[in-house]
């Protein structure tokens, strides 16, 4: 398959992505599952696929997702052509880069959105020109196509009962205060997981402080863990829900600059390897493992299917129904998280080959409980 990036077509000014919008307008739309021609697209003859990632500081995107969709969608389409493109989380710059593949022809997109709100343009853009659009990962507005991604309320579920068993294993008590640093304010998936979070942790611990993190940024989080030390006292706090490795990562420094010896049991996602070390090290209590392959074979999936007119049912996942921030319904495949902590390493992400045993069990880790049982 040929992935050029056609990187001079990319920086086609606004200018020139404005005239396409405006000849958009002025009777050239396309039907989803036509090229601008209005021929139809065919799996034999391949199609251009745009795929649209938000950012760059949470490690998966550029080493998984991009890979593995690029893989998936080889083997449903020899002849497809993938455009793709990273926002580095930000908003115009991913709006820029929709314009640009827009313009220079694509045939469906698929969009992990920074602001779910904003790429509501994105995908009014895309309709407009008969351009199919899957959201991936996180539920884009504007009235997307499809949606994959994880049961994202669920994923905040299991990581608020790992924390309470955490707390429950430290004989902790009810009166136990923890801090909540939540995710991104402009990214759905955290408010789900922040709601998911509450629906167990609520009366069951006392949350002592609690913040929302901008961009998912370790930096901000490892402040806002240092502010609470401030106010609650390090002695003080049980235990920490962090809503992504990234950021488990900061409150950790937090902590560890505070003169923290035993470090509370925290939470974590997205199974980074820095994670999945912590985890083995005894640093962080648990991660949620979101197996990224599945998710990224069946946007490919839904992109093909979208991009040649087909419907798509689902495969062996079937469909269900959600809603977007302003009501609209959308046929969505939402995959099953799962907890990890240092006894499941081994069963989950060992086992599914995301990583090696030697991918874990660097020098600075070698002398984890988990990398000498690895060892013998």
């Amino acid at each position: 398959m040929n992935t050029t990036r056609r990187s001079a077509r990319f920086a086609a000014t606004a200018a020139a992505a404005a005239l396409a919008l405006l000849a958009a307008g002025c009777g050239s739309l396309t039907t989803s599952g036509q090229d601008a021609e209005g021929e139809a697209n065919s799996v034999d003859e391949g199609f251009t696929v745009g795929l649209l990632l938000p950012e760059s500081k949470t490690a998966r995107y550029d080493k998984f997702d991009k890979p593995y969709f690029e893989e998936a969608l080889t083997e449903r389409c020899e002849n497809c052509e993938l455009l793709y493109q990273n926002a580095d989380q930000e908003t115009a710059k991913q709006q820029s880069q929709a314009e640009a593949m827009l313009t220079d022809g694509v045939d469906v997109l698929v969009l992990d959105a920074v602001d779910s709100e904003a790429a509501a343009s994105i995908v009014k853009n895309a309709k407009g020109q008969g351009v199919p659009v899957i959201a991936y990962d996180r539920l884009a507005e504007g009235g997307v196509d499809y949606y994959v991604s994880f049961d994202n309320e669920e994923v905040g579920r299991v990581q608020g009962r790992a924390l309470l068993e955490a707390l429950d294993a430290e004989d902790a008590g009810d009166d136990a205060e923890i801090v909540m640093i939540n995710g991104s304010p402009t990214d759905p998936n955290a408010g789900d997981f922040k709601s998911g979070a509450h629906e167990v942790l609520d009366g069951q611990v006392d949350i002592a402080k609690e913040y929302d993190t901008p961009d998912w940024s370790p930096d901000r989080a490892q402040t806002q863990m240092e502010q609470a030390i401030t106010a609650v006292g390090a002695d003080e706090i049980a235990g920490v829900y962090s809503a992504n490795d990234g950021m488990a990562a900061g409150i950790v420094a937090a902590l560890k600059s505070a003169g923290v010896d035993e470090l509370p049991p925290i939470t974590g996602q997205d199974a980074e390897i820095a994670g999945i070390q912590r985890v083995a090290a005894g640093e962080q209590y648990m991660t949620v493992y979101k197996a990224i392959r599945p998710e990224a074979e069946i946007a490919a999936d839904m992109a093909v299917a979208a991009a040649t007119g087909e419907e798509y049912d689902g495969g062996e996942h079937g469909l269900t129904q959600v809603e977007d921030a302003s009501g609209e319904k959308v046929d969505a495949v939402l995959l099953e998280p799962v907890s990890v902590t240092e006894d499941k390493i081994e069963e989950t992400v060992v086992s599914d080959g995301f990583y090696t045993v030697d991918d874990i069990c660097t020098d600075d880790f070698a002398d984890t409980d988990f990398c000498k049982e690895m060892a013998e």
